[in-house]
């Protein structure tokens, strides 16, 4: 019987993300996630509660496997931005469920604010051990690798995924794409040499 509840969530947790990524909120309806997951509306309820409590989950979800997925460096933030690249690549419908959240949930979770304080806290040290340039702040310099390594999936012309009539990449665009974000950010974070100290002439 647990066996059977676990699966029954897992499929109602992916046609949510389906529905959600598609609709957002405010649109998606429960009965066609319980139908896409073949599950009892009713169970959804009871394992997840309301509509807004199973977006949550579902957000929970997506980001607990993109850290997996994705772990932050902050010694290599160009890796960084080039492994985030490549996993929204692999699934651009990703982006449009954040972009949800933004527009109808934008209040940070607990474990958005968490990955927020450990990501800037390394971010600080690697600028003071001197692997990146310390010329910004940590959370304007976070922001700016995100977005570099995000834009493609926020604007026209990016990839969207399954959705019908949407564009595709060819591989040689895509790696195009890719080699662009990265320099971006390793331009971004190089440090950057300071002026020598000239001393002063003598005086005569």
């Amino acid at each position: 019987m647990a066996r059977d509840s676990q699966a029954t969530k897992a499929r109602i947790l992916a046609a949510a993300f389906d529905e959600f990524a598609e609709y957002g909120i405010a649109g998606a309806r429960v009965d066609r996630i319980a139908d896409a997951a073949e599950a009892n509306k009713r169970m959804i309820y009871v394992y997840y509660g309301n509509k807004e409590q199973l977006f949550d989950q579902v957000i929970r979800q997506a980001l607990e496997q993109g850290a997996e997925s994705v772990p932050f460096d902050a010694e290599n933030l160009p890796g960084y931005a080039g492994a985030i690249f490549d996993h929204l690549t692999a699934d651009p419908r990703l982006m449009r469920l954040v972009m949800w959240k933004r527009l109808e949930r934008p209040e940070a979770t607990s474990l958005e604010a968490e990955s927020y304080e450990r990501k800037t806290a390394a971010l600080a040290a690697a600028q003071r051990d001197g692997h990146v340039d310390p010329t910004h702040d940590p959370a304007d310099l976070l922001m700016l690798v995100l977005g570099l390594a995000q834009a493609w999936f926020t604007t026209a012309g990016g990839p969207t995924g399954d959705a019908p009539g949407g564009p595709t990449w060819s591989e040689y665009l895509r790696e195009g794409h890719r080699a662009a974000v990265i320099d971006a950010v390793a331009r971004l974070v190089a440090v950057r040499k300071q002026p020598e100290q000239t001393a002063p002439a003598a005086r005569a």
